[in-house]
């Protein structure tokens, strides 16, 4: 996603603390800081509606802050949601410039099917990747189509966007296949059950015979 479609206007708060943030909060802004660059941290409010709309899918969203009429380019470090509305509560951002590379974690899509009677765990969900800030994927495919039981695919193997460098352990599993275990049906399990029951009373009943 270009930069100049995630362009957000930010002010500089000066009240700082909880009941500050509650107060920003309840004018549809979000807290955030921006730090980087040896600069002193940032204090500010970001619109949360549009923030949101920008962050929800692409969470190394590049974006372009328009701060007092100056414009500054920032990346998300951590993004804080409100954990049963899953609202912004707040955004740690980090200052970047173009050319220069960052270390982001990058989210796993998994494409294609597995061999028939088989399937899949995704043992790593992101991987960390060192790219140009100015040029972050949204994300990493791996292809799991017609692989079998037992294959694994190992962060080394991925194919990685253009301009990417691998950050993560290239012998880390990112996708394990098996074949699933079959669920017993129901008549097993209660046959299971009643014979687990049984058992203390028929060991009961021998010791009572041997007595």
């Amino acid at each position: 996603m270009a930069s100049n479609e995630n362009r957000v206007s930010a002010s500089v708060r000066s009240d700082f603390g909880k009941g500050a943030a509650r107060r920003t909060r309840r004018q549809g802004l979000t807290p955030a800081v921006l730090y980087g660059h040896g600069t002193d941290p940032v204090h500010l409010s970001l619109p949360t509606h549009e923030t949101w709309l920008i962050l929800k899918d692409n969470p190394n969203a590049l974006l372009t802050l328009d701060i007092d009429g100056q414009t500054e380019l920032a990346l998300p470090r951590d993004i804080q949601r409100h954990p049963v509305r899953w609202t912004l509560e707040h955004v740690d951002l980090i200052l970047v410039r173009k050319g220069e590379k960052v270390v982001v974690d990058v989210p796993v899509h998994v494409e294609g099917e597995t061999a028939s009677g088989t399937s899949y765990t995704l043992e790593a969900s992101s991987i960390s990747l060192e790219a140009e800030a100015t040029h972050l994927p949204e994300y990493v495919e791996v292809s799991v189509e017609g692989l079998e039981d037992g294959d694994i695919v190992r962060a080394g193997a991925l194919t990685l966007p253009e301009g990417s460098t691998l950050e993560t352990d290239p012998e880390t599993a990112v996708v394990v296949v098996y074949v699933p275990r079959e669920e017993p049906s129901e008549d097993e399990a209660e046959d299971t059950e009643a014979s687990a029951a049984e058992a203390p009373a028929a060991a009961s009943a021998e010791s009572s015979d041997e007595s």
